[in-house]
């Protein structure tokens, strides 16, 4: 088994197709798509499984809650504004990348349809 893995931003096999939790949508009917490239059980004893992937979702705005997870997510193309329970708000876009701690509390807004990496710790 190989231990480099390019990220292939264009998958070729069938997504996972989802839609938002009813308790977690604010506005919109948002549909998602999710294509797992790699998961692995982590070594560090603190996080159970690292997943990567790439997610896109239409618009659409829905209650954001990371609980326990870690996640890093880089735009790869679309537009969003997350903004936290403090009421501080980020826009990011294609080419930017972030990091949501365990704890977040906040809303994702999806203005443009979005397609990220992301890279999950839970």
């Amino acid at each position: 088994m190989t231990k480099l893995l390019p990220v292939n931003t264009a998958p070729t096999f069938d997504p996972v197709h989802a839609t938002a939790a009813p308790d977690r949508l604010i506005d919109g009917n948002p549909a998602y798509q999710t294509w797992e490239l790699d998961a692995a059980i982590a070594e560090a004893s603190k996080w159970g499984k690292i997943r990567t992937g790439i997610w896109e979702t239409t618009p659409c705005k829905t209650i954001s809650m990371k609980g326990e997870t870690f996640e890093f997510c880089h735009i790869l193309s679309g537009k969003c504004v997350i903004t936290e329970d403090s009421g501080e708000s980020h826009t990011f876009a294609a080419g930017d990348s972030f990091i949501m701690k365990p704890g977040f509390v906040g809303t994702w807004e999806t203005l443009e349809t979005l397609r990220k990496i992301f890279v999950i710790a839970s």
